[in-house]
């Protein structure tokens, strides 16, 4: 099992910035990927980011692409989305979530992750 505890949320006014923060603890040997995903209300759960935990390549959806940028710390097993120019439509409550091993379909696809975080509420103020 691994463990994940988020912090870092909040209310921002737009334009403004967050850090968002993922300690795993546990049986974290074997981790692979560590990934944000987020759901507003009334919509699906949707990826935002995904850093490899090896080289530290990482992915983002298009939606954030040039405002958030996901890092990691190997030694701390923490992750973290520094989330700039924040718009209101990124309002949502933001989960972290673990994969071990590879994938079978695709990093954006939220199936594909063993272990999720208990999300943290951002608030983007217009």
């Amino acid at each position: 099992q691994v463990q994940l505890v988020e912090s870092g949320g909040g209310l921002v006014q737009a334009g403004g910035s967050l850090r968002l923060s993922c300690a795993a603890s546990g049986r974290t040997v074997g981790i692979s990927n560590m990934g944000w995903f987020r759901q507003a209300p009334g919509k699906e759960r949707e990826f935002v980011a995904t850093i490899t935990w090896s080289g530290g390549s990482t992915f983002y959806a298009d939606a954030v692409k040039g405002r958030f940028t996901t890092t990691r710390d190997n030694f701390k097993v923490t992750v973290y989305l520094q989330m700039n120019n924040l718009k209101p439509e990124d309002t949502a409550v933001y989960y972290c979530a673990v994969k071990r091993g590879f994938y079978s379909g695709s990093y954006y696809a939220a199936d594909e992750y063993d272990y999720w975080g208990q999300g943290t509420q951002v608030t983007v103020s217009s």
